[in-house]
């Protein structure tokens, strides 16, 4: 199998990146030669990094043999990657605004391996058509290496029941395509609450009291003191409207376009305005989904979903994304659809006893209650304002009500063979896992739990964090789930147990 080369487009992108990464160097450069009069250096500037873009160029090479994917890239200091196909977990386009205009795209060969930018498996880039080919050679490969993928029943979008088109071979038609969710303008609603929102304000409120103190957005009154004057409410509202726009327009950016479909035996993902990028996931390396319901999302009825994929950790978060923030409806009916059940989403939770709750109360009123008291007695020492009282209270209230919600979360299942655990209130999240993926088991507890009876119960899986955990659950609950999900597992270290407790 010959050595290939990118597509020689990237000549025209090569050299600019390289511009454009010099460029603090490149105006030190221009100034110095025109403090000494010397016009030479800005020519010597802008040659050096057109010329290590051209043999950046020149130096890669790659190919793709029958059980191998190999990179060669560097001149001075030589790199050569190589992978195992049967380890190829995801494969992604992503095309900028560059790449676009020139009908080129950038393939990510993802593998599992946690590496740096200089020891990633990426092809910086190739014609349009040709990394299409490639992510369908790839994916057929690595399949290939796989277990044949069960003909279970999936839902489609309509509720219908169908049944997954088989992997594609070489040289037949390619398997339809079958869309489970395309971008709505509706989901904008959702940006805000995603997160971005907090990250916005957090940077915005530096900067609003900056020009606050710089503008003495102050006004004097006899009766109040010093207070903030309409003007600086005023900013406050315009920060907060900017951060909303701010995070509104990043979401359309990153999810315009975005289409989840299924073909044959690979999940594709699209999504992006101005850089475009896919994501293709074999189903044979989908372990299950994590169900994201925040408390902002949850108060707008709004949900988002992951996948976890088999060798992917959580470093590799951006390539298992399944939904971005959306409709809890729309995220639900995905779920169902990628699972090829709806129990494992809908159906009920085993709730974990009168212990655990106790625990979740307990809990938190020894984390509210000092603080509630450091309240109180500044009140008390300081002959502060009574209404400061008020805070004290809120922090006890506040406290009982998440103590409720995380109660109220907190079940466990084995539904149509998977394992669910639920649990979380302000980072709620329902996780899905099939039973063939459960590689163990963990039931940890701390003095406190072993005196309640209690464990943390985890099931460990080669993608994802390593594991789905649901906390506070009753030994006999815990084993009876593991039973279910892994006939036998646990067999040997439970008699061994009782063994040695006789």
């Amino acid at each position: 199998m010959t050595w290939e080369r990118l597509d020689r487009r990237m000549l025209l992108v090569h050299p600019v990146k390289e511009l454009i990464r010099f460029a603090p160097v490149l105006i030190a450069v221009l100034v110095a030669g025109s403090s000494r009069g010397f016009g030479g250096w800005s020519l010597i500037g802008v040659a050096a990094p057109i010329t290590l873009g051209v043999v950046r160029y020149l130096t890669t090479t790659y190919r793709i043999t029958a059980d191998r994917v190999e990179l060669r890239r560097g001149l001075l200091h030589r790199h050569q990657l190589s992978a195992p196909i049967d380890r190829v977990r995801t494969v992604d386009l992503t095309a900028s605004p560059v790449h676009r205009l020139l009908g080129l795209a950038t393939v990510v060969i993802g593998t599992g391996s946690a590496v740096g930018d200089e020891e990633r498996l990426e092809l910086d880039a190739l014609s349009r058509d040709q990394a299409a080919a490639l992510r369908e050679r790839l994916l057929r490969a690595a399949g290939a290496a796989q277990a044949p993928e069960p003909t279970a029943p999936w839902p489609a979008p309509d509720g219908a029941i169908t049944t997954p088109p088989a992997t594609t071979a070489p040289g037949a038609a390619a398997a339809p395509e079958v869309v489970l969710a395309r971008f709505s303008a509706s989901w904008l609603w959702y940006a805000p609450f995603s997160g971005a929102l907090l990250v916005v304000l957090g940077a915005s409120a530096g900067v609003l009291n900056e020009v606050a103190e710089f503008l003495e957005l102050r006004v004097r009154e006899p009766h109040l003191g010093n207070v903030s004057s309409l003007p600086l409410v005023a900013l406050a509202l315009a920060v907060l409207l900017l951060a909303v726009l701010v995070s509104v327009v990043g979401y359309a950016l990153v999810n315009g376009g975005f289409v989840l479909a299924r073909q044959g035996a690979t999940w594709h993902l699209r999504r992006g305005l101005l850089t475009r990028r896919e994501t293709s996931i074999d189903t044979a390396r989908l372990a299950g989904v994590r169900l994201g319901e925040p408390a902002a999302l949850r108060a707008v009825r709004g949900r988002r979903l992951t996948a976890i994929v088999t060798g992917l950790t959580g470093a590799h978060e951006s390539s298992t994304v399944l939904l971005p923030p959306v409709p809890a409806t729309v995220a639900l009916e995905v779920m169902a659809g990628v699972l090829g059940n709806a129990e494992p989403v809908v159906g009920p939770l085993a709730t974990h006893g009168r212990t655990a709750r106790t625990r979740r109360f307990t809990r938190a009123g020894l984390a509210a209650l000092p603080v509630a008291v450091g309240i109180a007695a500044a009140v008390v020492l300081l002959d502060a304002g009574p209404w400061l009282l008020l805070a004290a209270v809120a922090v006890l209230v506040l406290a009982v009500l998440l103590a409720a919600d995380r109660w109220r979360a907190l079940g466990h299942a084995h539904l149509a063979g998977h394992v669910v655990m639920r649990s979380g209130s302000v980072r709620r999240g329902r996780d899905v896992l099939e039973d063939s993926h459960v590689i163990g088991w963990n039931l940890d507890a701390t003095w406190f739990q072993r005196r309640a009876g209690l464990v943390t119960l985890s099931a460990t899986t080669a993608g994802g964090g390593g594991r789905i955990h649901v906390p506070d659950v009753p030994v006999p609950a815990a084993l009876a789930l593991a039973e279910a999900a892994t006939p036998g597992l646990l067999t040997p270290f439970l008699v061994e147990n009782q063994a040695s407790t006789e």
